[in-house]
């Protein structure tokens, strides 16, 4: 399995100038609404320390790579349709945004902080940042709304004394991959009575968009932080007490994306994440003076944003855990390889769980594991920690 993050947001923001950025991909980039019409999927990585210098090893990776003890782990990455007011009516590419948007595990949410565009994807100035992060989130609690309300219709159209409302709006919202019981605690932590008929408007909104919350998280990057508008709209928005509950990550497409292609062309030495590079290729005046913004950006923030953005999806949001397979006795698998794989499982995953996704083989035969740091026996349904070293010890 493998998480796919949903690159999300209006026409013309710079999803698809991130999406290159981070996939070394080259899909059309254009200040014009609709860039993208079907979504461009590609492979981007988040960055996971490394296990092997513990162990006095230097791994060997399968998938992915490693760079001064930092692995640079695959996952998904999906570039999709731009979403305008209206799309959970039709409007625009709405219906295809949200098919495609639903094949997503959590959301990153590109806005354009400088206000250069406007709700449409045309270009404009002084427009408000905040528009565009209440109007998506508002378009995606509609969309769970109507869903919603269709299991609301077919749960009173039953006849059925036993039948529980939890039950048929998992039922109904299956595509959000959730549970009944999952959705009788949204239900109940919202103080609501398992029975609809006592629901106001205002109550089936917010179970929707509370389901939405848990089912697809969402991150907001600050998009195009290099410019001074950007600059003084963040500083605004991200202390304003509306957006506590928003994670928000300053970003630069266009700089993730310039440091790239220099390091390709071995003009710098750059590692995706860091938050400076070395010049390295002779240069002239002009890109000297563009590589010199582009550093004071990346000391002012820490970094482009776009590696962060990710790992910001995937670990905080999702609260993903990498585990790696390992040994007790040593680290190299039969064919000599060290430490070759990462896998990324979901938050509170167990031993067995994790047997299961090595190979379900593994998982059948599955006895015990053993936490290779500790050199100690863990059970089956002890839950795994970020960055465990785990032997699983099989009868297959």
């Amino acid at each position: 399995m493998s998480y796919r993050i949903g690159l999300v947001g209006k026409p013309s923001v710079g999803k698809s100038t991130l999406f290159n950025a981070a996939t070394d991909n080259d899909v059309p980039e254009g200040a014009y609404p609709f860039t993208t019409i079907d979504p461009s999927v590609g492979e981007a990585y988040v960055r996971v320390d490394c296990a092997a210098p513990e162990f006095g090893e230097t791994c060997t990776p399968s998938t992915g790579f490693c760079e001064d003890g930092t692995r640079f782990v695959p996952t998904k990455l999906v570039d999709v349709a731009g979403l305008i007011p209206g799309a959970h009516e039709g409007k625009g590419l709405g219906n295809q945004f949200l098919t495609d948007l639903n094949e997503a595990d959590v959301l990153v949410h590109v806005v354009d902080f400088s206000g250069t565009t406007d709700l449409e994807g045309e270009a404009t100035a002084g427009h408000d940042p905040r528009e565009d992060v209440d109007f998506l989130e508002e378009e995606l609690d509609q969309w769970y709304l109507d869903v919603l309300e269709k299991g609301i219709e077919r749960y009173e159209s039953q006849h059925v004394v036993e039948a529980e409302i939890e039950a048929e709006l998992a039922e109904q919202m299956s595509a959000f991959r959730t549970s009944d019981e999952e959705i009788k605690q949204v239900i109940l932590s919202l103080d609501l009575d398992l029975d609809p008929d006592a629901w106001e408007a205002a109550d089936r909104l917010e179970l929707a968009r509370e389901i939405r919350k848990r089912t697809k998280p969402m991150v907001v990057v600050a998009n195009k932080m290099d410019t001074p508008e950007a600059q003084a709209n963040y500083e605004e928005i991200a202390s304003d007490p509306e957006y506590d509950d928003v994670t928000f990550v300053p970003a630069s497409a266009h700089a993730e994306q310039a440091l790239k292609a220099a390091s390709r062309e071995g003009v710098v030495e750059y590692t995706p994440g860091d938050d400076d590079f070395e010049v390295t290729g002779d240069v002239g005046d002009e890109q000297a003076a563009g590589l010199e913004s582009i550093r004071e950006f990346l000391e002012a923030y820490g970094g482009t944003g776009v590696q962060r953005a990710l790992e910001a999806a995937l670990f905080d949001e999702l609260g993903v855990v990498p585990v790696f397979p390992g040994s007790a006795n040593g680290l190299g698998t039969t064919d000599g390889r060290v430490l070759p794989d990462v896998f990324l499982l979901p938050e509170g995953a167990t031993a067995e769980e994790f047997a299961y996704r090595v190979h379900s083989d593994v998982g059948d035969g599955f006895l015990h594991a053993k936490d290779c740091r500790a050199n100690r026996q863990i059970a089956a349904d002890h839950e795994l920690e970020p960055r465990d070293v785990v032997e699983i010890v099989t009868t297959n």
